[in-house]
């Protein structure tokens, strides 16, 4: 799953070395930790944050399918 957060973010953003995806786990499953570049947060957080919500609705799809939830925080 955390492949999946770190494929997602870094097609979106300029600076991929700036990138870190930190995971840990909770009682309602893993949750992942996202950091990117100050100039990039605006790609990845999109207009309204349309683009935060997709990537959270694709990280929670995928891990339903696996049978658990799954949670993002985007932090700058």
């Amino acid at each position: 799953m955390k492949d999946l957060v770190e494929f997602l973010v870094l097609e979106l953003v300029d600076e991929p070395d700036a990138v870190t995806v930190e995971e840990s786990f909770d009682d309602r499953g893993p949750r992942y930790r996202v950091r990117v570049a100050p100039e990039d947060m605006g790609k990845v957080i999109g207009r309204g944050g349309r683009t935060a919500k997709a990537i959270r609705t694709v990280v929670r799809a995928a891990a339903q399918r696996q049978g658990h939830g799954a949670m993002v925080d985007i932090e700058d």
